[in-house]
């Protein structure tokens, strides 16, 4: 990646929905060139898809919380389980004391308790510890 793709990926993280014209002005670049360098990203898989921030609250999603799990066994093969808990918007395979982290939304706290049941449903699961989050300061785009 050189300093124009970088320049390119940081003002599509900002707003993805910017037209090709739009993006070419803010680093010298026309339309068409424009397009061509996001495509070749996308080929690369440094742009791995294009998607819309949606406000958690405003859609019935406004507790967040990071779930530690433990287990008494190798959880590295249980991605599928963990995908099919709706609710868990990422799971990471982590080093530590637990064996994953997962990130949860849900409408309320009684949901995000039967978050917890099934993650328990799941083999090798021994155990929890949700953490709750009160507010978000801020989240930021990679850094280029």
């Amino acid at each position: 990646m050189d300093d124009i793709d970088r320049a390119l990926v940081r003002l599509l993280q900002q707003d993805a929905g910017q037209s090709y014209a739009a993006l070419g002005a803010a680093v010298g670049l026309s339309a068409g060139a424009t397009h061509e360098r996001v495509r070749k990203l996308r080929e690369r898989g440094v742009i791995r898809r294009t998607t819309v921030e949606v406000d958690p609250a405003a859609v019935g999603s406004g507790v967040l919380a990071y779930v530690m799990v433990d287990s008494n066994a190798w959880m590295g093969d249980s991605k599928e389980a963990f995908e099919a808990i709706a609710e868990i918007q990422e799971a990471h395979v982590i080093a530590g004391s637990a064996s994953l982290l997962v990130k949860v939304r849900t409408a309320t706290t009684e949901q995000l308790q039967d978050v917890l049941r099934r993650l328990y449903a799941v083999d090798g699961v021994s155990g929890t510890h949700a953490t709750v989050v009160l507010d978000t300061f801020f989240e930021r785009p990679l850094p280029l």
